[in-house]
């Protein structure tokens, strides 16, 4: 999967990166282990200096991979305690997911971010993966050309885009489907569909 954003102008760093005085993270996440809720900071970290319990954290923080530390081509104004959002790519969708700090809730609209998450979804759509943005439960899909508000999205849910090639550029067709356990397994059902013609690109 892809997920350099290109056309920043800044050189690629040459090797993973440290997290430094990034602890955000630990906010932006909830803690299912110490019953944290997302949006506020953990108990055990101390902002910009880290976690105090690192050696034995709960095994989903260790297994929480940052996108900005371990893609080391992505620019450093990624750096989520300067960005004000964290981005990881969901280990069982592949698709890539920004978490806002909910202090600066419009962060992922400014510039130059919001226009390279725009060139991130392009680059990432080809091979069936999306970009989602998460500022608390709300959640707003990237295309291309536009964005999608999806409301709250639940970890039973799954999204589909498909491109309709057409006139003017063809449209997209979003569906959200719920994912059930029956006695046969998982199945999904269509909970809604939307559909958004392509736009020139902003």
């Amino acid at each position: 999967m892809t997920a350099v954003i290109s056309g920043s102008g800044e050189a690629p760093v040459a090797q993973e990166r440290a997290c430094g005085s990034c602890t955000l993270c630990c906010k932006v996440y909830n803690v299912v282990a110490f019953g944290k809720p997302a949006g506020t900071w953990c108990s055990h970290c101390e902002p910009t200096l880290g976690c105090a319990i690192h050696d034995v954290r709960p095994s989903e923080c260790a297994a929480f991979d940052c996108l900005w530390k371990t893609t080391p081509a992505l620019p450093m104004h990624w750096k989520p305690d300067q960005a004000k959002m964290v981005l990881t790519v969901h280990p069982k969708t592949n698709n890539i997911q920004v978490v806002v700090d909910p202090d600066l809730p419009s962060a992922w609209t400014r510039q130059p971010y919001h226009s390279q998450l725009r060139v991130l979804a392009k680059s990432n759509m080809a091979k069936g993966h999306l970009v989602i943005v998460f500022v608390g439960e709300q959640a707003t899909l990237i295309l291309p050309d536009q964005d999608v508000p999806l409301g709250v999205l639940s970890l039973d849910q799954v999204i589909s885009v498909t491109l309709e090639p057409g006139v003017g550029g063809g449209v997209y067709e979003l569906k959200i489907f719920n994912r059930r356990t029956t006695a046969d397994g998982q199945t999904l059902e269509l909970a809604s569909s939307s559909r958004h013609p392509v736009r020139e690109a902003a």
